[in-house]
């Protein structure tokens, strides 16, 4: 029997990308939420868990074993679909040179396109004078740009070939993301195609920032 517990925040995306993942392997957890806007990240407690002093932390449990905390999302996934194999569907493919694409495709997001959608970046633009929706919306257009040269390659419904993996896993947040700062995802159409269609999954329905127990009242569906 394991124990799983997500330190999360409602807005941020790479918390989305484990809170999905979990849903879709059928994983309960329980949140903590860990409010960014009043650097709550940053207290001695957090950091404690958390050394980097962001969020997602995922902790996890396994009978009377010590606990397991992971504190970057990509290792999470990871660990999650290694762990727990029997759960749910696997998040990444069996055949070798697909799971290098799905790695290829996360990685994009996570190394290009998210870093300049992150709030404590975001404020360091700000303070050297730079409109920080104009600048993030630049880098994030060139990352999806590169996505969805690479994507084509491989999609069938989703990134790669038919079934949820973790590029989707990270594409979709950060797609909620881009269209926030005013970014067109129709420039992009396999991606936009990609993504309108992960909107349909439960899954990342569960996961989405709006339907959060920590997202603002007037924020929410």
């Amino acid at each position: 029997m394991s124990t799983v517990t997500l330190y999360t925040y409602f807005r941020s995306s790479c918390s989305a990308r484990l809170r999905i993942a979990l849903h879709l392997k059928g994983i309960p957890f329980t949140p903590v939420f860990v409010n960014l806007l009043k650097d709550e990240q940053s207290s001695p407690s957090h950091k404690a868990i958390n050394p980097s002093g962001l969020v997602p932390a995922l902790i996890i449990q396994h009978g009377t074993q010590d606990p397991i905390t992971i504190t970057q999302s990509l290792a999470a996934l990871e660990y999650i679909d290694e762990v727990f194999k029997s759960t749910g569907p696997a998040l990444l493919p069996s055949d070798p040179e697909m799971r290098a694409q799905a790695r290829t495709l996360a990685s994009i997001i996570a190394c290009d396109v998210q870093p300049v959608t992150n709030l404590r970046i975001l404020k360091r633009v700000g303070v050297l004078g730079a409109d920080r929706a104009e600048w993030s919306r630049e880098l994030i257009e060139q990352g999806l740009e590169a996505y969805e040269v690479l994507v084509k390659n491989s999609a069938g419904r989703f990134s790669v070939g038919d079934t949820v993996c973790v590029a989707d896993i990270c594409l979709i947040p950060a797609a909620w993301g881009a269209e926030r700062v005013g970014v067109d995802l129709g420039a992009f159409p396999v991606t936009e195609g990609i993504v309108r269609r992960l909107e349909g999954v439960e899954a990342v329905a569960l996961g989405h920032w709006r339907n959060q127990d920590d997202t603002p009242v007037e924020l929410r569906v």
